[in-house]
């Protein structure tokens, strides 16, 4: 049984990643709840195709029958994940998702043990959210394993698909999130500002709730954990107003009002896009000695990154690389893993006390 199953294989991400597969000599079976969409692109790229919605647990296992994994890129995966992670576990199935939500990474992690007797994988956060961060976390962990504060950030060039935005928009109300001292503790939207080198001189960048606030912790033990996105004026300005209007930004008035400006708006960045877009990290680690280390880490487009670090880990779990439970991609995979996707490079500064 070496098959793989993408499901939402008719998103932006979801196609992006079929085709991908497609051209790596991968035959993912497609999956989704739209028969004719799936059914369509199925056929384009001459594989099999199942159609299932989520709300039916025996439709799900029978869906993932002779399925040694799955890559789950239906989101907002807040909605989805419980669902599919289900099933896996009642089918004995390893879970792999592309989400950048901060309660689904903790939600399947609360389910480590369960996992493990199960014998499969959870392994959320297969995509540009969180591979290549969480893998600059550990790579400065290892630089300084007496660590107690991480401070990640990112500067990306290239827009956003509809379901990223989507699920951005259904949080807006939600405001921010840091980790200290080991835990979890909702701060403001846009906490923090801080002056950050990209590689490309200083800009600033403000705090958000990306992945790693949870992850980074898994990977690395790091009790203190900030993450940062370069931000110009107006990004800065509207994320602190939006302090003073998260009830409105949370009705169901306003919600519907995003969502339809959303779908009416392009699926996600075009072919030329992606091609000249490109992503920028930074991650700092320091240890209550004084000790600091920064490292960068330079690598495509966000979406095409996904695509190529959601293969990388399918092709490690086909080849029987899935260790039991919950799982970092830098904790079942180390801190190097992001090297072997291609144009991808990483460098250092010297360590400072």
């Amino acid at each position: 049984m070496n098959h793989f199953l993408i499901y939402g294989a008719t998103g932006y991400s979801g196609a992006l990643i079929a085709r991908v597969a497609v051209r790596r000599g991968l035959q993912p079976i497609l999956a989704g709840r739209n028969r004719a969409a799936v059914v369509a692109l199925a056929d384009e790229l001459h594989l099999q195709a199942r159609v299932f919605a989520l709300d039916q647990p025996s439709d799900l296992d029978a869906g993932l029958q002779g399925v040694k994994a799955v890559l789950h890129c239906a989101g907002p995966f807040a909605h989805t994940y419980r669902a599919m992670a289900d099933a896996c576990l009642r089918t004995r199935t390893h879970y792999l998702d592309i989400t950048g939500e901060i309660a689904v990474f903790e939600g399947l992690a609360a389910r480590d043990a369960e996992a493990q007797a199960a014998g499969v994988m959870l392994q959320p956060g297969v995509g540009f959210d969180v591979v290549p961060s969480d893998c600059l976390a550990a790579h400065l962990k290892r630089r300084l394993p007496t660590a107690t504060h991480l401070a990640l950030g990112m500067h990306t060039v290239g827009g956003l698909s509809r379901g990223t935005a989507t699920t951005i928009a259904e949080n807006l109300q939600r405001g921010g999130a840091v980790r200290r001292d080991g835990r979890i503790v909702p701060v403001p939207a846009a906490y923090r500002t801080r002056v950050i080198d990209f590689g490309d001189g200083p800009r600033k960048a403000i705090t958000i709730p990306w992945g790693d606030v949870s992850t980074a912790y898994h990977s690395t033990g790091i009790p203190n954990v900030e993450v940062y996105m370069a931000a110009g004026w107006g990004q800065r300005v509207a994320a602190r107003l939006s302090r003073y209007a998260r009830p409105l930004l949370g009705s169901a008035w306003m919600q519907a009002r995003l969502k339809q400006r959303i779908r009416n708006g392009p699926p996600g960045p075009s072919p030329e896009q992606r091609a000249n877009g490109k992503t920028c990290l930074w991650g700092e680690a320091t240890d209550i000695a004084g000790r600091r280390v920064v490292s960068r880490q330079f690598g495509p487009e966000g979406y095409t990154l996904t695509a190529l670090a959601a293969l990388l880990v399918v092709e490690r779990v086909l080849a029987g690389e899935a260790p039991p439970g919950f799982q970092t991609p830098a904790k079942a995979y180390g801190p190097d893993l992001v090297l072997a996707i291609p144009d991808v490079r990483r460098e250092d500064e010297d360590a400072r006390d």
